[in-house]
């Protein structure tokens, strides 16, 4: 593609000579020639000292911020919104083909978005998908996840990807990184949905008021804003943006969209899901109170952008789990073994929660928390697992650089000092989950919070293979 058709994309007039443009790039490290390398600067580094070396390297310009006095340099107020707009129009903007629906929120993004998928798969809509599990291009075509929301290169590639596929639609997760990050910026949402927000990715943020700031984006550019009116955060979400807004509450009757009649049990939820003009029983077979926001939340958006209500009914109803979301683990042992995402206080107050509500047993919770993240909710995990738990195993999730008796230190700095849970610590994760399952007698449910999805663990050597559902057939061995 011509660079001048490219830089017509961020209003910005090309370098004098114009060409052929083989390659979009923010990574000095890819830029080979035919590139435009765009100065990002960021937490721990400044694109701009490498566009010299760059315009060496063969990129055919260099987007920057500010005059850097170089020949072939594009001046722009933005440099992270100018790449992800040059992204989308080297791809030919597919995002501009499809009907994009974005999930925002700390917990049940990747839960809603697979049953929005899924179900407007089964009512015929070819759907694609992006969020932390996967991503789903259409023709059975399915490649992991690197990021919850993809940096814009990718992003756009997918896009093309789906369109290339004939989808319709794609459901996709947006995290506040992202949006803070201006990765999706031009693109129009079809609908956008706000889950929840609590404490996380202050390591990131600084602020809660800065992560709530950075979610309320997405809703400054989509036609309809879907949002959990229990959810203390909903008014400053809804407030300053232009669209259609919608409500749901499983708890109070001031909104568009109501759950009655709740009824929890370890095989799911069931509920009346009721509005002015419709009344629907929805059967999701995932248990926990947060399933029934989930569950309605999925089926109140496939309404709003114009599905039938009753088949929107019945096919969030038909959903199964997901992945590391309370995924039940086939052990053919006395107790239960359920492996989960759970990472934030919320979560894993929810998740012990839920399980505790239907356990006739006890809930042994194995736990950690991520090394180089948020170090604010280490103790708040600690007394939240210690306090709902009946035996805690504390233990390492993902330490990266850190040392993870030190993060340990941390969450133990929560812990009352009359806890509720028997504590057990071990840093190595396969040994507490063997101390977890060893404890464990019949009727009793083990909880292994934090991984989910991951098949890996992260330390300060790198990356590993860890598929937690191989640890557990190994220990049963």
């Amino acid at each position: 593609m011509k660079l001048s058709v490219l830089t017509a994309h961020i209003n910005a007039a090309p370098p004098a000579e114009d060409c052929e443009v083989t390659l979009i790039t923010d990574n000095s490290s890819k830029v080979c020639p035919g590139s435009v390398f765009v100065c990002i600067k960021g937490m721990h580094f400044d694109g701009h000292t490498k566009a010299a070396e760059a315009l060496r390297n063969g990129a055919v310009a260099v987007v920057v911020s500010h005059d850097l006095g170089l020949e072939k340099q594009i001046i722009v107020e933005n440099t992270r919104s100018a790449y992800t707009l040059l992204c989308s129009a080297f791809y030919g903007n597919p995002e501009k083909m499809l009907k994009i629906i974005g999930i925002t929120g700390t917990n049940g993004k990747t839960t809603t978005a697979f049953v929005i998928s899924s179900s407007l798969e089964k009512m015929g809509h070819k759907t694609g998908m992006i969020g932390t599990v996967k991503n789903i291009l259409g023709n059975g075509v399915e490649i992991p996840a690197s990021l919850t929301t993809p940096d814009p290169f990718e992003l756009f590639s997918l896009f093309a990807k789906m369109v290339k596929n004939g989808c319709e639609y794609c459901v996709m997760e947006v995290s506040s990184q992202a949006l803070d990050q201006r990765r999706v910026d031009g693109i129009k949402f079809e609908a956008a949905v706000f889950t929840n927000l609590t404490q996380d990715h202050l390591d990131y943020h600084g602020t809660f008021e800065n992560y709530k700031a950075a979610k309320h984006i997405l809703f400054e550019n989509t036609s309809i804003g879907i949002f959990n009116l229990d959810d203390e955060a909903a008014e400053y979400m809804m407030s300053s943006t232009d669209c259609r807004k919608v409500t749901y509450s499983a708890s109070e009757n001031t909104c568009d969209y109501s759950a009655k009649n709740i009824k929890l049990s370890a095989g799911g939820v069931k509920y009346e899901l009721v509005s002015d003009n419709n009344i629907g029983r929805v059967n999701f077979k995932v248990p926990g109170k947060f399933s029934v926001y989930n569950s309605m939340c999925a089926v109140i958006c496939l309404v709003e952008i114009g599905m039938d209500f009753s088949a929107s009914v019945e096919a969030v109803s038909e959903c199964q789990g997901v992945p590391g979301r309370m995924e039940i683990v086939e052990t053919d042992t006395p107790y239960t073994v359920i492996i989960d995402y759970a990472h934030t206080p919320d979560s894993l107050e929810n998740a012990i929660t839920t399980l505790k509500e239907v356990t006739a047993g006890r809930v042994i919770a194995v736990f950690g928390c991520g090394g180089d993240r948020d170090k604010t909710k280490r103790p708040i995990m600690g007394e939240i697992g210690t306090a709902l738990a009946d035996i805690a195993v504390i233990t390492s999730d993902n330490p990266r650089s850190e040392d993870p008796q030190a993060i340990i230190d941390d969450i133990l700095a929560g812990v009352p000092k009359h806890k509720h849970a028997k504590v057990i610590v071990e840093a190595d994760r396969t040994a507490a989950i063997a101390k977890a399952l060893s404890a464990a007698q019949e009727n009793d449910v083990v909880i292994l919070a934090g991984k989910g999805h991951e098949t890996y663990q992260i330390l300060s050597t790198g990356k590993i293979h860890y598929d937690e559902r191989e640890v557990i057939a190994n220990i049963l061995k």
